[in-house]
């Protein structure tokens, strides 16, 4: 791969991904809107979300599908190498050059070749999906647009096996890692989560509770909302009351209460342990429920 790369008439740096146990990062604007579809089946109806001065609207090719919560993995794993590689004093760039391997491992992944044609969909969804939105952006009539991933290549060797990949991410992301109020660090075992919505939930949890005893909450009505799913607010409400009977939040405990007015709340507050202090597992696990 090359050192150097042009990109719309800017010159980047390839950034060479570093393993090791680096510590998982999220950022809360993922966290935090309704970005991804929750669903495992191709998604092409857009997202369009409007709550006060923040607009998103996301939309994705017939061809390729939305990029789903389990895509997203890929970006968790960008922005933990950037925030780490910068802790440690070296250069970053939105030019990044990584093994599938490394990508894979990272997420909880394993490296076999079904996890490896996952990778690839995941990058194509990606890339392919479009995202208009109004957040961080200094002026209220201004929007940017953009794709999770501007592009991306692989390498093969002479027998067609993969050798690394090299993709470049969106100036918006980007900008968004390198800030260091925007950056949270979650639990290793949110990879192994199964389900979209509780994955979606983990991370709006993490961003919203933190670590406050007290907790926090939401009206069922808006985390629907907010989720940007397709599912009607029933079957939405049946979903949330399955996940808080399972309570498979890693570090959170759910609950479900009733307001005098008769509105449902979701509950939400940190378990005992702080998962966060536990080590990073040292083997991936064989769970590939989504890329």
């Amino acid at each position: 791969m090359s050192a150097r790369r042009t990109y719309q008439g800017q010159q980047l740096e390839l950034f060479r991904a570093r393993s090791g146990g680096i510590a998982a990062r999220d950022t809360q604007d993922l966290m935090s809107w309704p970005f991804f579809s929750l669903a495992k089946s191709r998604r092409v109806t857009p997202i369009d979300f409007r709550m006060g001065d923040v607009s998103i609207r996301v939309e994705a090719t017939a061809e390729h599908g939305m990029a789903t919560i389990w895509d997203a993995d890929v970006l968790i794993w960008a922005a933990s190498q950037i925030i780490d590689a910068r802790d440690q004093g070296l250069t970053t760039s939105r030019l990044m050059a990584a093994t599938p391997y490394e990508i894979l491992t990272f997420i909880g992944r394993d490296d076999s070749i079904r996890s490896y044609a996952r990778l690839k969909a995941a990058l194509d969804r990606l890339q392919s999906t479009t995202i208009v939105t109004s957040i961080r952006q200094p002026s209220e009539r201004r929007r940017h647009r953009f794709s999770w991933i501007a592009e991306w290549k692989e390498r093969l060797d002479e027998a067609g096996r993969p050798r690394g990949i090299e993709l470049i991410l969106p100036d918006w992301f980007y900008a968004g890692v390198l800030h260091d109020h925007l950056i949270l660090t979650i639990d290793r075992e949110y990879f192994a989560l199964k389900g979209g919505l509780e994955r979606w939930l983990y991370r709006l949890v993490r961003k919203h509770g933190g670590r406050q005893k007290g907790g926090w909450s939401f009206d069922v009505p808006h985390l629907h909302l907010k989720s940007g799913s397709l599912s009607p607010l029933k079957h939405f409400s049946y979903d949330l009351r399955t996940i808080v009977r399972r309570q498979p939040l890693p570090g959170y405990r759910l609950g479900l209460l009733t307001d005098p007015d008769g509105r449902v709340r979701l509950t939400f507050q940190p378990a005992e342990t702080d998962p966060l202090s536990r080590p990073a597992p040292s083997r991936p696990r064989r769970r590939t429920a989504g890329l």
